[in-house]
């Protein structure tokens, strides 16, 4: 397929201005604020069936007509730069490569939704990228695309970089707005939704970078077009998939949306890293969601596909493992990540994580107990559903998929004291 959101990466000086106008960037800011009303732009992206590329695929334009068109306090935009889920690099290629493009994005849709301000709260670190972004901010004000009365157009933006300090609960879009704010990152209760009281009790939308580098393309270019890419209705457009692990070609692909995962790791990833070493199981959109088995893999990568398989397509971070993979160390590599990253807000997650990672290191260490087993799928079953954000059940559906479909595994870890890989 034609490449699209990556059509820039590559190309030398791709990050900065002159390059980006050179392949007709912010041709579709000028449309938006030439040639159509913010409820024009709106409808375009309805439209195009664009759904959120951060993980819970909402509908973009939905999300953006929940914001009041009428409202006394300021209204704004956040883009969410805080990728920090293992396996998930995706953005990091826009942002670094092609930051315009997100940019344009940005302005866009605070066009759409009247923000007079656009902020990029980027992970700390992610170093490089920070200081990009810095330099095409700076270029995108001294040629007029942003502040005071861009393009002439009487529309004022402001576009503000904000680093984090790299706690991976801040990619929660209500602990984002907490930080933002100069607070600790704790998720907040909803209601009310950001729409209502976000930023500073302020009117506030948080999309992804993949989604907004989407916007540009679909003013540019119609809301029809947008949507005949991929499947139709509920899938459409290109989407970027983030390959790791046993796979000879690691990296950041571009695709319609529904491409299948067989073809993912066979055509686009070279195929498995070893052929000695056959497929053992998938995580398919970063370590938050439950493991895919080997069987499990013939499915296309979109929501609904990926969701009747019982697992989510998530960021859409494809991590690949193959039968040397011990699924007791894989899983308990996952379950420290997250009782390091609990806010410790709520009980559930707090503790539960605590129980969940100590279990398993004790297991993978050889000092497993009979009751384990049953003992990770309670606790995981007690997090699930029982907290403020979805740190809780990112942290327990992994758990239980891997203990439920590779039990036997877990069972010759107790019983041998050591791995059967």
């Amino acid at each position: 397929m034609e490449r699209i959101l990556t059509r820039n990466v590559g190309k030398e000086g791709s990050h900065t201005l002159a390059v980006y106008e050179a392949s007709g960037g912010y041709r579709a800011l000028r449309k938006a604020l030439g040639a159509m009303t913010p409820d024009s732009v709106v409808q375009e992206v309805k439209r195009s069936g664009l759904r959120g590329r951060g993980g819970a695929g909402f509908p973009t334009g939905l999300k953006w007509s929940f914001m009041p068109k009428d409202s006394a306090r300021p209204k704004y935009l956040i883009c969410n730069a805080d990728e920090s889920e293992p396996g998930t690099f995706k953005d990091r290629v826009l942002l670094e490569r092609d930051p315009h493009l997100v940019l344009e994005g940005c302005l866009v849709s605070a066009f759409a939704m009247g923000a007079s301000a656009a902020f990029v709260y980027i992970r700390g670190e992610y170093v490089h990228a920070a200081r990009v972004l810095e330099r095409a901010i700076e270029e995108a004000y001294e040629k007029g695309y942003a502040g005071k009365d861009v393009l002439g157009s009487g529309f004022d933006c402001e576009l503000v970089l904000h680093v984090g300090a790299g706690a991976y609960i801040c990619g929660e879009e209500t602990s984002l707005m907490s930080s933002l704010e100069g607070n600790r990152g704790y998720p907040r209760l909803k209601p009310p939704f950001p729409a209502q009281a976000g930023l500073w009790g302020c009117p506030t939308t948080i999309n992804n970078v993949e989604t907004l580098a989407c916007v540009p393309f679909i003013v540019e270019r119609g809301g029809d077009w947008f949507g005949g890419i991929g499947k139709p209705p509920k899938n459409t457009g290109p989407k970027l998939y983030a390959l790791s692990g046993h796979v000879k070609r690691p990296g950041v692909y571009e695709a319609p949306m529904g491409l299948p995962l067989r073809e993912l790791i066979q055509n686009l990833g070279g195929g498995m890293l070893r052929a000695d070493r056959p497929l053992k199981a998938v995580i398919p959109g970063g370590s938050s969601v439950p493991v895919l088995a080997a069987e499990e893999c013939d499915v296309d990568l979109d929501f609904e596909s990926v969701a009747a398989k019982g697992s989510m397509l998530g960021s859409a971070a494809v991590i690949v493992m193959d039968s040397s993979t011990c699924m007791v160390r894989a899983i308990e590599r996952v379950a420290h990540f997250y009782a390091h990253e609990s806010c410790g807000q709520c009980t559930p997650c707090r503790e539960g994580c605590g129980w969940m990672e100590r279990v398993l290191a004790r297991i993978e260490r050889g000092a497993g107990r009979q009751e384990d087993l049953d003992l990770l799928l309670d606790v995981s079953s007690h997090i699930l559903g029982h907290t403020i954000c979805p740190l809780g059940d990112a942290a327990a559906m992994p758990v239980a998929s891997f203990v439920t479909k590779f039990r036997s595994e877990f069972q010759y870890h107790v019983d041998h004291k050591k791995c059967m890989v």
